[in-house]
């Protein structure tokens, strides 16, 4: 929209083509209505429709003048203008793209918020799916790639310019080549071998075990690591869990009629990469087989997601002593001590089980089954072909291809590199990010949308007619307890702090990736003996995304997330509120979410509720089960047991953001409207909200999520929670029993 003169606060338009002219029908309420022509003041035609067709306006504070296709318009309520800056002008065209004005909103919201943009956004190449979450994620990717490629690091701090090695070292893809398989081959051997590429001691069993998962971090059998004890968030605990299987989800192995395709396309990968690493074709085969069946078994007895999210149930907490009588093919004090080096470790050593009854079963599997070094190498396998040659990239592509059904990736080496830069050295990476984008002025104001949705949750608690009084309190405490932590650790812009975190960059890019996990496999050590910290992030600063910590009930908004379209400076208010409001609103319901209410406001997990108000959240959870397990993909349910804490989330975080929008209107007056739009701002709360969740996804990724997404699919996210929303029939006009206004609502909080 090109801005012809700004002269004495008056703003020219130059003229444009007719031929182009779109129409839209002006609703300013109290607005004074001039037309030539003699049309009624409710019914003037305007060219607003993204400024197309408008020859001239002047605007004034007090009136604005337009000339369009002969008609001469005027409006002079200064309240209910519109907004004709830069940034609401830019916003306005990427929300009327984004639209779908052929669809009914109380009929499918989602295709109307954003069947344009699925139009105009068919999956790029290589990728299983594409959002407003990959956009960010490939522009903060280019801002990095710029930082590392072009800046000189000499005042940086030695963090820093580890993350530039490392970086650079995936960038070597010449090396890469040159070093072939030579790399892994040489760390198996130095494991001990494999016998699917060459000789191997068969009795050594607890030697492999500890290595591999030990100063590999692979995970065969069970997951270990350190982190705060639930039942005593002021101290670290060994964790002990499920852990095993390559595919996403143990439905891949177990129902072998619908993953046909997946579990050959397994195989085929599991072959051709002994094969790659020196192994006999036909031996391969059989042994490769043999591992996959081991993977089978234990999918059997590994414990599906939705089964899992009482956490009272499955917290136990026993010795090493005791672990050794549930689980006696290990020698858990050796494993651990090893693991765990250099802290050494006895029998009375507290121990928190998250599985129990499988480790007790995956014991008795691993004493009646033979050859498993090939299984607990393979895992170690699967820990260093991401950085090989492009052999093994080209065998993992056609398996991504039957997963996800992504044909060969197309994603440039850059783009890959700053992803494994991320994942390894995330933070000194974020260093240079907060730097070069974030805005100082970005934490304070969402600080104080924290606080505006906090007091809205609280207020909204008093109307819930199913919560008694003393765990009504003790709610509202919790809430005011939820600290949060925005844009990036206060440490990283410490140098020697981050110095300090980081260690071993060379330029082969393999022993930097083995390097990193011995690395990590030291900082878990270095946890258990220390109290939690607070500020410790799970998250890097250029993440997209957000998170709550049920352990020290906080939550956190890396720098990533904190941009357009969930937050902008100059966006209106009613985009904020309905972007990143909602989800700060949905990260803070999160705290009483299924899982999350469980835990106190001190992050322990304790019944702190009475049983009348346990029992109503229940019923009314159950609600929220049946509404999403009707929901369907491609012909299959969701799983709204699964699914239930983010529902919950999705349903909170909306109704929490949008209370606390309307009280921002009442104190601060109505914003102005955005032009071409169409729509009231608390319409467009409920637009932008839904806009943030347009995507498209191949069937088989959308198939690979409802077995392994705790979150609904977007379209659902969209429908199933404004379907929940009295506000958003209201300002809509859904009449009952449409689609979104059904008159059946599932409300939790």
């Amino acid at each position: 929209f090109p801005v012809l003169s700004v002269a004495n606060g008056h703003v020219l338009f130059p003229p444009v083509q007719m031929s182009s002219y779109k129409r839209a029908t002006f609703e300013e309420e109290g607005a004074d209505n001039t037309a030539d022509g003699g049309m009624s003041p409710d019914s003037v035609e305007v060219c607003l429709s993204s400024f197309v067709g408008v020859h001239a306006c002047v605007l004034h504070p007090c009136m604005c003048v337009c000339v369009c296709g002969g008609l001469l318009f005027l409006t002079s309520d200064p309240e209910r203008s519109l907004c004709l800056t830069e940034a609401c002008i830019r916003v306005a065209s990427k929300i009327v793209e984004a639209l779908d004005r052929s669809a009914d909103p109380c009929q499918d919201f989602y295709q109307y918020a954003c069947g344009g943009w699925v139009r105009k956004n068919p999956l790029p190449d290589g990728r299983s799916r594409w959002s407003t979450f990959n956009s960010i994620w490939d522009q903060n990717q280019a801002v990095l790639k710029h930082l590392l490629e072009n800046g000189t690091f000499n005042s940086s701090s030695e963090a820093e310019r580890k993350t530039q090695y490392y970086y650079l070292s995936c960038l070597n893809e010449q090396h890469i080549e040159e070093l072939g398989a030579t790399p892994l081959i040489d760390l198996i051997a130095k494991t001990g071998g494999w016998n699917i590429t060459g000789p191997w001691d068969k009795d050594n069993f607890m030697e492999v075990l500890k290595t591999v998962s030990g100063p590999y971090r692979a995970q065969p059998f069970f997951t270990i690591g350190v982190s705060v004890d639930p039942k005593n968030s002021n101290s670290n605990v060994i964790q002990v869990d499920q852990s095993g299987l390559f595919l996403p989800s143990r439905d891949y192995y177990l129902n072998k009629t619908a993953n046909e395709k997946v579990l050959k396309a397994y195989l085929d990968y599991m072959v051709e990469l002994g094969l790659l690493l020196g192994g006999d074709k036909n031996s391969t085969m059989i042994q490769m087989q043999q591992i996959l069946d081991f993977e089978t078994a234990l999918a059997n007895i590994t414990v599906p997601q939705d089964e899992r999210r009482d956490e009272e149930k499955i917290y136990h907490k026993i010795t090493i002593a005791e672990l050794q009588l549930l689980a006696p093919a290990v020698d858990w004090v050796d494993y651990l001590t090893s693991a765990l080096s250099p802290l050494e470790l006895n029998d009375t050593e507290p121990v928190v089980l998250y599985a129990k009854d499988y480790l007790q079963q995956v014991s008795e599997l691993i004493n009646k089954t033979d050859l498993l070094n090939n299984y607990m190498m393979w895992n170690l396998v699967q820990k260093g072909v991401s950085s090989l040659d492009q052999r093994f990239e080209n065998a993992q592509d056609k398996l991504l291809e039957s997963l996800y059904g992504t044909k060969k990736s197309c994603t440039p080496r850059w783009q890959t590199c700053i992803g494994n830069t991320d994942d390894t050295l995330g933070f000194a990476l974020g260093a240079l990010f907060v730097k070069a984008t974030f805005d100082k002025h970005s934490k304070e104001i969402a600080e104080g949308m924290i606080n505006e949705i906090r007091t809205a949750f609280k207020d909204a608690l008093d109307h819930l007619d199913w919560m008694d009084k003393q765990t009504r309190q003790a709610a509202k405490d919790k809430a005011d307890a939820i600290y949060d932590m925005i844009g990036f650790p206060d440490f990283i812009l410490e140098p020697k702090e981050l110095d300090d975190v980081y260690d071993g960059v060379k330029d082969n890019f393999f022993q930097n990736a083995l390097n990193f996990y011995n690395f990590s496999a030291r900082v878990m050590a270095d946890q258990l003996r220390k109290p939690p910290n607070r500020d410790q992030w799970s998250m890097t600063p250029p993440t997209v995304n957000a998170y709550y910590m049920p352990t020290k009930n906080g939550i956190v908004f890396p720098a990533g997330i904190l941009q357009a379209p969930f937050y902008a400076h100059d966006h209106p208010k009613a985009l904020n509120f309905g972007g990143i409001g909602v989800v700060m609103g949905h990260e803070l319901t999160h705290a009483f979410d299924d899982q999350g209410r469980e835990y106190d406001k001190d992050g322990n997990l304790r019944p702190w509720w009475q049983n009348s108000s346990v029992d109503a959240f229940k019923n009314r959870t159950e609600c929220m089960v049946e509404q999403y397990n009707g929901f369907t993909i491609n012909g299959e349910h969701i799983n709204g047991k699964q699914t239930l804490g983010e529902n919950i989330a999705d349903n909170g975080g909306l109704k929490a953001a949008y209370n606390a929008y309307k009280t921002w209107v009442q104190e601060n007056g109505e914003e102005k409207r955005l032009p071409a739009v169409n729509l009231t701002n608390d319409q467009l709360f409920f637009v932008g909200f839904a806009q943030v969740w347009c995507s498209v996804r191949t069937p088989e990724s959308a198939h690979e999520g409802l077995m392994t997404d705790p979150h609904s699919p977007p379209k659902f996210r969209v429908i199933g929670t404004l379907s929940n929303s009295p506000d958003f029939a209201e300002h809509f006009q859904c009449p009952g029993g449409s689609p979104m206004n059904s008159g059946h609502r599932c409300v939790v909080w």
